[in-house]
């Protein structure tokens, strides 16, 4: 048996990046669980259902009859309430189902938080993390901070006024974060999936192919976020083919609201929003399809995951216009999307790894 003293002083343990990777494989699942969790929330208007951001005592939901009343007259003092949900005859039964899916949102969250602050303390007190990756997992953890303040300062732009929805643009910001969290998640696990098969790799670098095709797709997310946001998906007009491929029955839609001004219709008419986001879609498409063949002579299956992504998220953008947006359409075409993001961060590392490799 070792003695104290011949026992390795933590400083000297050798890093385990394979085990690293493992673990943030696992926080980016659970990123892209709340992200369809998150869709649930908006499409069922329940984002609004808890009024209070409590870190730690909003951990439990209502445990007794006074407790749920005391939620429901929380609720009851919102503009949703007031102008929506009260004259529809919202019940208590009907405010549970609405309160459970944002504590559950909620919930996830914080359990991501744990999930990734947890380990990251064991693996750096243990010495494991190889050197030049702490500032990088340390900034993850920190946008995870940064979106839980998003969320709420999201919930808190529906809370005054005449709101009855959140902000399209705290929105946005809150679902962008979670994707630009998740794309670090999968490139830094598979720097680190790298390394532990290759203890010299460097890290992949964003070439200019990947770097052009990220801002392609961020705009169309961004068009997505805002859709959503203003509630713009049922805007097109009906069946196939007056909503889709048209717009009430025409290429270039009417009732768009241009009296104050283009910038101000390009970010908030649900019309416009709704006609960029569909047709930008295939610029999207056209980016990705040319990254997907960068990609294909080293690995193909980088290749067919992005063509697999991108052509089921398309089908199910068809389908949630086409069906009115029907929650579970809807919410699959939200988290096909957080797959997509993946696909992309997958295929954006494998070129930028093929020219570090070619160097």
């Amino acid at each position: 048996m070792a003695t104290p003293s011949e026992v390795p002083p933590l400083s000297t343990r050798t890093p385990a990046p394979a085990a690293l990777a493992r673990w943030l494989w696992v926080v980016a699942a659970m990123v892209i669980t709340i992200v369809a969790i998150g869709g649930i929330t908006r499409l069922t208007e329940s984002g609004l259902s808890i009024t209070q951001w409590n870190p730690v005592t909003g951990t439990l939901p209502p445990l007794s009859e006074q407790a749920w009343q005391a939620e429901f007259a929380k609720y009851q003092a919102t503009p949703e309430y007031r102008l929506e949900a009260g004259p529809a005859g919202m019940t208590l039964s009907d405010f549970k189902f609405i309160f459970f899916w944002e504590w559950f949102h909620r919930l996830m969250g914080r359990m991501i938080g744990l999930a990734f602050a947890l380990p990251l303390v064991w693996f750096w007190i243990r010495g494991q993390i190889p050197l030049g990756y702490k500032p990088r997992l340390v900034a993850l953890l920190a946008l995870g901070g940064l979106q839980g303040t998003f969320g709420w300062l999201m919930v808190r732009s529906g809370l005054s006024g005449d709101m009855t929805d959140v902000s399209h643009f705290w929105l946005s910001v809150h679902l962008l974060t979670a994707l630009f969290t998740l794309s670090g998640l999968v490139w830094t696990a598979l720097d680190l999936r790298r390394l532990s098969r290759i203890p010299d790799a460097r890290p992949a670098r964003l070439t200019g192919v990947a770097f052009v095709t990220a801002v392609i797709l961020f705009v169309q997310l961004l068009l997505g976020a805002w859709v959503a946001g203003l509630n713009a998906g049922p805007v097109s007009g009906g069946g196939f083919p007056n909503g889709w491929p048209g717009m009430q029955g025409k290429f270039f839609p009417d009732g768009i609201d241009w009296s104050q001004g283009p910038f101000y219709a390009f970010t908030h008419d649900p019309y416009l929003l709704h006609f960029l986001h569909r047709w930008w879609a295939w610029v999207a498409v056209a980016a990705l399809v040319v990254l997907a063949r960068k990609v294909r002579p080293f690995d193909r299956r980088v290749s067919i995951a992005v063509h697999t992504a991108f052509g089921t998220q398309i089908v199910l953008g068809i389908a949630t216009v086409l069906t009115g947006v029907a929650l579970w359409i809807a919410v699959a075409h939200q988290l096909v999307g957080a797959l997509l993001v993946a696909a992309t961060a997958w295929a954006a590392h494998a070129v930028g790894t093929a020219r570090n490799t070619a160097r």
